[in-house]
């Protein structure tokens, strides 16, 4: 089985391009994605064909469970397809189809090379149903800032306030007025992610604004840990900072492995730009891949 190793801002996965084949892609995600026994990733992509978008994405993470979508996977898929000329030199828009939906990606070139990738990530969504998060009924410390469902939390003795939201996947972002590698997400991380409340688990960010064009984010990712950058992680931040009043419509996100460039108006789509790269390319033995 042919792989290539991609990352996006230091958030690394194995692609696989598998047309209409189908395969036991969890357990594949767990060997392949493992540092020491594997290729070493924060997830597996899986490229497809799809009838209603030029792709279809599927994404697993290193544990193995399948993810709604990966912004910066939705980066590294595009490039690929670039690249490997599945796509003709000259186009300027795919789309790539996720459980979250379909994707719409714009790709700017130069002397036949890409220059600039940027991902319309869909609306973001506040309601619990569609986070999804289960809101204790009549709970009085719950909060409404412009929609988004903030809910307060104490993990041991650290108080949390936790802003809700959807960017296709569910995300919990905290903001926190100290540098974020003071943070213990080692701790806080894996605590928040399988909290009760949360029937699918979630992503969870803390953030600091820097100012009103760039925050400072760390992520620990539901099924993978503290990853170097997460796509949909630097939109969620992005969104909750602007609906606080904190940023601007344009914010640079800088996250460990790079800085993602996120775009709202407000109300529609969510835009982000960020880098893409081709690490390797490889075959993984016949004998470890998991046919159905």
């Amino acid at each position: 089985m042919r792989f290539t190793k991609m990352q996006g801002a230091g958030n690394d996965f194995v692609v696989i391009e598998a047309g209409s084949t189908e395969s036991q892609w969890s357990p594949l995600a767990l060997a392949m994605c493992s540092r020491h026994h594997g290729v070493g990733a924060d997830g597996l992509l899986i490229l497809q064909s799809s009838s209603i978008a030029d792709f279809r994405m599927r994404t697993f993470d290193a544990d193995g469970t399948e993810a709604e979508i990966c912004g910066n996977g939705l980066r590294c898929l595009a490039k690929y397809v670039f690249e490997r000329g599945l796509i003709d030199a000259d186009t300027e828009q795919i789309s790539l189809e996720t459980i979250a939906g379909v994707r719409t990606i714009k790709l700017e070139k130069s002397d036949g090379k890409l220059t600039s990738i940027q991902v319309g990530m869909g609306q973001p969504a506040f309601n619990a149903a569609e986070i999804p998060v289960i809101i204790e009924r009549g709970k009085k410390d719950l909060f409404n800032i412009k929609s988004m469902v903030v809910y307060p939390i104490t993990i041991d003795d650290t108080k949390l306030m936790l802003n809700l939201v959807s960017i296709g996947n569910p995300h919990a972002v905290y903001f926190w007025e100290q540098p974020v590698t003071d943070f213990p997400l080692a701790r806080i991380g894996p605590r928040i992610e399988n909290l009760d409340m949360f029937p699918n688990r979630a992503n969870f960010e803390v953030a600091r604004v820097i100012n009103p064009q760039e925050i400072e984010v760390r992520v620990w990712e539901r099924g993978v840990g503290e990853t170097l950058a997460c796509g949909t992680g630097a939109c969620a931040v992005a969104v909750a900072a602007q609906l606080y009043g904190f940023v601007n419509h344009k914010v640079d996100v800088r996250l460990q492995g790079g800085t993602l460039k996120v775009i709202w108006d407000g109300s529609s789509e969510v835009l982000m730009n960020g880098p893409a790269e081709t690490v390797f390319s490889g075959t993984w033995p016949d004998d470890n891949c998991v046919p159905v």
